[in-house]
């Protein structure tokens, strides 16, 4: 008895101390967040801008949960806001302390065509002043689509230039789904409308095939463009059009046939190339692992970033539109509507620019931004809508109160279709020998009935719903375009078209960025373009969620890509099974009228979740074994 009660006090003993050090630990934490402020920009020293891009480039960053960070969820790679990049590219141009810029492309996983044309057009204009240097062990498309504006480009000799075109597979689950015995309703508006065939198909439909062709190769010839203009010795065509040929010319080194094609000028590790930098920039200060003379970004962009108080107001829809509050990165329907309503309320808005940057999702949180924007324009603000990679289904339904629609030649617009998706379990509950049985006082009783099966009225009901819906957003686009309903109708059926298309049909009126159409905006205030100042219209990071934030930027500086081309393509095509996870989650979970674009999910900014979406996976893989 003696010894369980000694024993029972050193348990106890145990438990207070772990409580009391968990104590600490929290106190200790909620005070440095509290007292938390960030850290004055450094003086910036004389050297080369490193952009070291391990992530993604985005219009709006995603918003790092405390949850997810401290249970190591957080997502593996960085995400750059895109004006944070243009803006210490255009300071770099005129700064004499900044000897060069430095690309270092290595983490870099894409961004998409519109914003990495912009990067590229900021980095023609240093490149005109002084060098632009990048090196990456293996270039891909969007890796390569910045490198191509840099005076001289470097190459691992292991490595090289793998260019891969636009195009792709989806996965179509219509053989499991016929096995498992899930009878997938779906109640759509469009001819080519195409989100839910993976859900009822087994490939996609010719008319699907046809519009995604055309969109394929309108995309890979802007980006040759693109990259041929800035490269012109550089011989593209020939060497994406046969890789096996250049690879044959050098006895499978393709390092050399990346050279041989003017692809890239030097051959040299990073030890070589960061001599080289330095023999331009200074040489590296002690400790420091760079090689050379570095000007940290996130430091110079805080050190000029400009004030958020201007009088044109940007409000950001980037990413999925959805229900409900989320944060930055995830276009939630009552977050931005609450902060553009916040925002107006102020009085201080002489114009509001409406940046879109979403393949769509949920029609009830589409028409909640729009009828706030609605509500800007009711105020007497100009409207002006600029599109970034992809404004598409729902993200087409919030730019129809624009005044004006600026887009580029390589944005993904359209989409103007409406779907409805809604699984039921009756086949698959009856292969386990489980039926349902119930009594009804009227059709709809007990309706949708996820486990029993839909009625023919509930069907007819959202079949009809659907198709309302459809006429309201053709009704939408045909007043904001100044065209009859029917015309629009020819154009829409949920086609996706590339943006010099969407221009020629009148979805889109002018070519140009976010700042020509903040200086549109101004002039339409009666405000002098050359005196606007932009106010960015979304929530504001407190002091926990910035300390946040910072740790993550800091702990996920390393590139984790593999480098050698066959280990970073399979590391990239890991995305089949993520979207699995996402496509079946979204099947049984995300039923609903939807503006959504699958298609249009391929060419803009990959969302960096993969920490997240593996869990899933990983939970899922594991079910299925046991």
């Amino acid at each position: 008895m003696a010894f369980v009660k000694g024993a029972w006090r050193i348990l106890v003993a145990i438990k207070d101390g772990l409580v009391l050090l968990f104590l600490l630990l929290f106190f200790g934490a909620l005070y440095t967040a509290l007292s938390y402020s960030p850290k004055p920009a450094k003086a910036v020293s004389t050297g080369a801008l490193l952009l070291e891009l391990n992530g993604t480039v985005v219009e709006q960053p995603a918003e790092i949960s405390p949850t997810a960070l401290l249970s190591g969820g957080a997502p593996e790679s960085k995400e750059y806001r895109l004006s944070d990049i243009v803006t210490a590219l255009e300071a770099a141009k005129g700064d004499a302390k900044v000897k060069a810029v430095v690309l270092n492309l290595d983490g870099f996983m894409g961004g998409g065509q519109v914003a990495l044309g912009r990067i590229g057009a900021a980095l023609d204009a240093v490149r005109a002043k002084k060098p632009v240097l990048a090196y990456a062990t293996l270039y891909s498309d969007d890796s390569y689509q910045l490198a191509a504006h840099a005076s001289e480009i470097w190459t691992d000799p292991l490595g090289g230039v793998a260019l891969l075109g636009r195009g792709g597979s989806n996965l179509y689950y219509k053989g499991l789904i016929d096995k498992l015995g899930v009878n997938t309703h779906v109640y759509r508006v469009g001819t080519y409308k195409s989100f839910v065939e993976p859900f009822i198909r087994t490939e996609q439909s010719p008319e699907a095939r046809q519009a995604n062709q055309a969109l394929a190769d309108a995309l890979w010839q802007q980006w040759q463009d693109d990259v041929t203009k800035a490269r012109p010795r550089a011989k593209v065509a020939a060497y994406a059009g046969d890789p096996a040929a250049a690879a044959r010319a050098t006895n499978g080194d393709i390092a050399k046939a990346s050279l041989a094609a003017g692809l890239v000028d030097k051959l040299g590790d990073a030890t070589a190339f960061a001599d080289h930098v330095a023999d331009i920039a200074g040489d590296s200060a002690a400790g420091d692992a760079t090689g050379f003379a570095a000007i940290d970004l996130r430091s110079y962009v805080k050190a000029r970033a400009p004030a958020n108080d201007g009088q044109i107001g940007v409000l950001t829809v980037a990413g999925d539109i959805v229900d409900g509050e989320a944060g930055p990165g995830t276009a939630a329907g009552d977050t931005i509507s609450d902060l553009l309503m916040s925002a107006l309320d102020k009085g201080n808005l002489k114009a509001l620019v409406v940046r879109v940057d979403s393949p769509g999702g949920s029609v009830m949180a589409s028409e909640k931004i729009r009828s706030a924007i609605m509500q800007a324009k009711e105020d007497g603000l100009p409207v002006v809508v600029s599109m970034a990679n992809v404004a598409a289904s729902g993200g087409y339904w919030v730019s129809t109160p624009g005044d004006v629609i600026f887009a580029e030649p390589d944005t993904i617009t359209g989409s103007i279709g409406v779907f409805g998706i809604l699984p039921s379990f009756e086949g698959t509950l009856a292969k386990m020998g489980v039926t349902t049985d119930g009594v009804r006082t009227t059709p709809l009783s007990g309706q949708p009935d996820l486990a029993g099966g839909t009625t023919p009225e509930f069907d007819q009901i959202m079949q009809l719903g659907v198709e309302d819906i459809y006429r309201r957003f053709v009704g939408l686009v045909a007043k904001s375009r100044k065209k009859t309903p029917e015309q629009i109708d020819q154009i829409a059926q949920g086609r996706v078209w590339d943006g010099g298309t969407a221009r020629q049909l009148g979805l889109v009126d002018r070519f140009g960025g976010l700042e020509d159409a903040i200086a549109e905006a101004a002039r339409r205030a009666k405000i002098d373009p050359a005196k606007a100042r932009a106010f960015r219209i979304e929530k504001q990071p407190d002091k926990w969620a910035e300390w946040l934030q910072d740790l993550a930027e800091r702990e996920s500086d390393d590139a984790t890509a593999p480098r050698d081309m066959l280990a970073r393509q399979a590391w990239l095509q890991r995305g089949w099974a993520l979207q699995a996870v996402s496509d079946v989650r979204g099947l049984v979970s995300g039923a609903g009228v939807r503006a959504d674009c699958l298609e249009c999910r391929g060419y803009g900014a990959p969302h960096p979740r993969q920490a997240a979406d593996e869990h899933g996976l990983m939970a899922m893989l594991a079910t299925l074994w046991r």
